[in-house]
């Protein structure tokens, strides 16, 4: 059992907690939905199903049953690896763009952030049947009774997810379906008032009868496409009746006695793992929790993770290099020799050796357990909403290159760049915690700091949770959370470091949930969760 100081520092409402089965996910109905089917006799995986479908409801403004999703999961005996990320439209292409859109400054071809153009193959509910296929334990249908009830009663909004919307509508509004579906008032719903959504009732029946392949070939994909063409999108019953998810091997990296695995790329786990490989060779112990010297290090070991991820990631058949290249121990050593610990650097990519989004963890008592995402990507994703079915379409597109000389290039069948990862700690080949932090790209940023104040500082889950965040930007400019101390901030400042410190933790810091197996040897001692403070979630068990 992990030594942790079960002291809180940060200022919480939360409390971690203990149990033999848990669901842990950043909407409290979701949480208890999976909780449901465990009560049921259901396991960990009829649990994250359960809680996923619920939380396309109760948290539109990340998620939806047009998105996505990845998983990590334990069965008790090994840990398996899920890509139910979809592709481009077999018509997308960089000339595709060009003719619709044009040509910017930058002679690249022109894309929406928005819209069906937008909108790539929504593998999400694909991932779940394939889950409950190979390691679900109660009935398909089972799991979408919580959801059904809520699409037809309603839920009453809280406070995180009506912030979210009501910034969202504005922007969204005349996208296709979407003010029918989310603005049932003209408005977006205010906290405490009860939003129902009829019009997925149905869908989610058909999901449930058919174990999800009416989305690919029956009524409900008939009605996407139907709306695709209408709108001038490109996606056809081809594209959805194609569609396969993969089950696919982990990749993964030592860090101080762990093992922190991620799914490879087309996804930014790696950049995790590239981050915590270079911070290792600085020995953070060396240094007290949230000081300056800390801080700085995983800083500037992100800002080089995320040189090389931008640089070279995208669908793992397009890819130049491998993970493991630009995993090497020889290549991370030379860039960690770029790290200065006085000043703040701006990194380009190496060159290595050749050769909007929720995130929910559930374990059970039998020891399986399950790291699950899935995502819009960008709040609501495209704003299209295919009328009748409720079903909101990500805009995943929007992670794919326009340069005709990027491995991420579009490209009809290929999938784009993803941001959202779920993560999964280990020790010498046992299971110890699910884990992931929603937020673009902050999630591997939020992986590194949670990790290494669990592992390095012995700092409980919750409390890692609740610990103030910072954020590298595209740029290698920083946010830095309001709660951060000032003389952490004025020290991070006298190296070098640009940042502005922005008040909005839903959108720019992340939200966590953590599930860590209290005995590697001994299910039965259970588990201690987390959920995060940032968002309107909750752990839940018995």
């Amino acid at each position: 059992m992990k030594d942790f100081n079960w002291a809180n520092p940060y200022p919480s409402t939360r409390t971690p907690l203990f149990a033999r089965n848990v669901v842990a996910t950043s909407h409290p109905l979701a949480a208890q939905a999976g909780l449901r089917m465990m009560l049921k006799g259901g396991n960990a995986i009829d649990a994250a199903i359960a809680a996923a479908a619920t939380i396309t409801l109760v948290e539109p403004v990340s998620c939806g049953i047009g998105g996505d999703c990845f998983a990590i999961l334990w069965d008790g005996q090994k840990l398996h690896g899920l890509n139910a990320s979809g592709c481009a439209p077999a018509a997308w292409n960089v000339e595709y763009f060009k003719r619709k859109y044009g040509v910017g400054a930058d002679g690249l071809a022109q894309r929406p952030m928005r819209g069906w153009d937008t909108v790539t193959v929504p593998g999400v509910v694909s991932g779940w049947a394939a889950l409950h296929e190979r390691f679900g334990k109660l009935p398909f249908d089972v799991l979408f009774e919580p959801a059904i009830e809520i699409a037809q009663r309603g839920f009453i909004v809280p406070p995180v997810v009506a912030g979210k919307w009501a910034k969202a509508a504005e922007e969204l509004k005349d996208q296709p379906g979407f003010a029918q579906a989310f603005m049932p008032q003209g408005r977006a719903p205010r906290i405490g008032e009860n939003f129902r959504f009829p019009d997925v009732v149905d869908t989610l029946k058909r999901i449930a009868q058919t174990r999800g392949r009416d989305m690919y070939e029956g009524d409900l994909a008939e009605k996407m496409v139907a709306f695709s063409r209408e709108g001038g999108g490109a996606l056809t019953m081809d594209d959805l009746r194609n569609y396969q998810p993969e089950w696919v091997d982990l990749i993964s990296k030592d860090y101080h006695g762990y093992t922190v695995n991620q799914i490879p790329p087309n996804g930014q786990g790696i950049a995790a793992l590239i981050a915590l490989g270079i911070a290792e060779r600085f020995d953070l112990r060396n240094y007290p929790v949230g000081s300056i010297e800390s801080q700085h290090i995983q800083i500037e070991a992100m800002k080089l993770a995320f040189a090389d991820l931008y640089r070279y990631v995208s669908d793992s058949r397009s890819m130049t290099l491998t993970p493991e290249q630009m995993l090497d121990d020889n290549y991370l050593d030379s860039r960690a020799k770029l790290i200065r610990l006085d000043k703040a650097g701006f990194h380009a990519a190496g060159r290595p050796p050749a050769g909007g989004t929720i995130y929910l963890s559930a374990a059970d008592e039998s020891g399986m357990m399950i790291s699950f995402i899935q995502s819009n990507y960008m709040g609501f994703g495209s704003g299209v909403v295919v009328p009748g079915t409720g079903i909101s379409m990500q805009n995943r597109g929007v992670g794919f290159s326009m340069d005709p000389a990027s491995p991420n290039v579009v490209e009809g069948g290929k999938r784009p760049f993803h941001t959202i990862i779920p993560g999964f700690l280990s020790k010498d080949g046992q299971p110890v915690m699910g884990f992931g932090v929603m937020g673009g790209d902050m999630q591997p940023q939020g992986h590194m700091q949670t990790l290494v104040r669990m592992i390095d500082y012995d700092q409980q889950p919750q409390a890692a949770c609740c610990a103030p965040r910072w954020k590298v930007n595209r740029d290698f400019t920083l946010d830095i959370e309001t709660t951060m101390t000032r003389d952490v901030v004025d020290g991070l400042h006298a190296l070098g470091h640009k940042f502005h410190s922005v008040d909005d933790p839903y959108m720019d810091f992340g939200a966590g949930q953590f599930v860590w197996r209290l005995s590697a040897s001994d299910p039965d001692a259970g588990y201690v969760a987390a959920s995060d403070g940032r968002r309107d979630g909750q752990a839940v068990g018995f």
